[in-house]
């Protein structure tokens, strides 16, 4: 994966990894979802844009096989370091991986679909992760919400700069967030989704939607004390009880899509016989049909009672799944 410039400059400051240390709320409810989402250890976790191995390094000491690739062969050197023979990494490029169809049972993207600011590139890796999944694997995303920069300004004071504010008004009309003053506080380039984006991505790779979450929830836009343990676990509470709420998800400052590969009639690799293929194409297609009207339902908000608008709550699984953490077996 060749990054553009201001990209491969940014990560070269060596400043992003300290975002996820301390207690990082973040890090925290990231790794609260995984634990809910992903099967059980020892599954074979595919960590993609996994930098210097912050999560590959959690998923590993839970007793998961993990193999991290990142496009920055720093972040790969760093990751190997911190590995200290728990998981392997590799230099990698999310859209064209090297790893082999249907051989793993979980893909983590948490960073890649941040830099792809071109829908059909986030596409592209979206199904590069669901080719290399187990039918019946758990694929989860994240993404940075397209309110993020204007909602960080506010918190910060960031908005009284009038680059910065210009910088606010193309991500919200566009999600294309650009630094053009190169000031690291100021990010660098990116695409902001909408929350509404995500499910109809998940569903041109060809994978089935289950669920958008916020992750942190409301609670980074105050100066809670994180550090205080009883506050911390109020702001985590506070991110639980909002993440499926379709009207509050952009004021997570990250998303994160869960998804699956549907079973076995798959057509890649030659494997199903001649006279099976225009069948299972027919069904396939009506699957992807299916698929797409879930996902146009999945992050519309829905007439209440009440006269308001929003979701209940739980509406954010897709098409009716049952309301159980997908990769785990029913209780």
């Amino acid at each position: 994966m060749t990054l553009d410039p201001e990209i491969e400059a940014y990560y070269a400051l060596g400043e992003e990894p300290g975002r996820l240390e301390g207690p990082s709320l973040e890090r925290l409810r990231t790794e609260e979802l995984l634990e809910r989402f992903l099967p059980a250890a020892p599954a074979g976790v595919l960590d993609v844009g996994g930098g210097i191995g912050v999560y590959a390094i959690w998923l590993a000491t839970k007793g998961y096989r993990v193999h991290l690739v990142d496009p920055v062969a720093l972040h790969v050197e760093r990751a190997r370091e911190v590995a200290a023979g728990t998981f392997t990494a590799a230099v990698g490029d999310a859209r064209s991986l090297e790893q082999a169809d249907s051989s793993y049972d979980a893909v983590c993207l948490l960073g890649p679909l941040y830099h792809l600011t071109e829908r059909a590139e986030r596409v592209r890796a979206l199904a590069e992760a669901r080719r290399v999944l187990r039918p019946g694997g758990v694929a989860v995303a994240a993404a940075i919400s397209r309110f993020a920069s204007l909602l960080d300004g506010l918190r910060t004071g960031y908005l009284s700069d009038p680059v910065f504010a210009g910088i606010v008004d193309r991500d919200l009309r566009e999600g294309q967030h650009r630094n053009p003053g190169d000031q690291p506080e100021y990010f660098t380039t990116a695409y902001f989704h909408h929350p509404d984006e995500l499910a109809g991505e998940l569903v041109d790779a060809g994978l089935e939607p289950v669920a958008v979450l916020g992750i942190e929830g409301p609670a980074w836009l105050t100066d809670w004390n994180l550090d205080n343990p009883e506050r911390l676990q109020l702001a985590l509470w506070a991110a639980r009880a909002v993440e499926r709420e379709s009207a509050l998800l952009g004021v997570s400052s990250h998303l994160l899509a869960v998804a699956r590969r549907e079973g076995s009639d798959d057509l890649a690799g030659g494997a199903v016989g001649e006279a099976a293929r225009p069948r299972l194409a027919l069904r396939r297609r009506r699957a992807a049909a299916g698929r797409r009207r879930r996902a146009r339902a999945l992050p519309r908000a829905l007439p209440r009672a009440d006269g308001h608008r929003g979701r209940p709550r739980g509406a954010a699984l897709v098409g009716g799944a049952r309301k159980r953490e997908v990769g785990r077996s029913a209780p």
